[in-house]
């Protein structure tokens, strides 16, 4: 995941942005600093669904090859 200090620039940024007081500058940033979190939030997501096993009610592994 992301740093704390990056977690909470996005939140600096994204509280601006609904008061309305974004410059231009802190948009391109929020926008490269958003992209980053998307791209670190899949790659958790897809980390975490190959770990996963899929197994039926009589017990059998039948999760599919990744």
């Amino acid at each position: 995941m992301l740093s704390e200090e990056k977690l909470r620039r996005i939140k600096e940024l994204s509280q601006k942005k609904k008061a309305g007081d974004l410059t231009e500058s802190e948009q391109v940033e929020r926008e490269v600093l958003h992209q980053e979190y998307l791209q670190a939030f899949r790659q958790s997501m897809r980390q975490q669904l190959d770990h996963l096993k899929v197994i039926d009610p009589e017990g059998n592994d039948i999760t599919p090859n990744k």
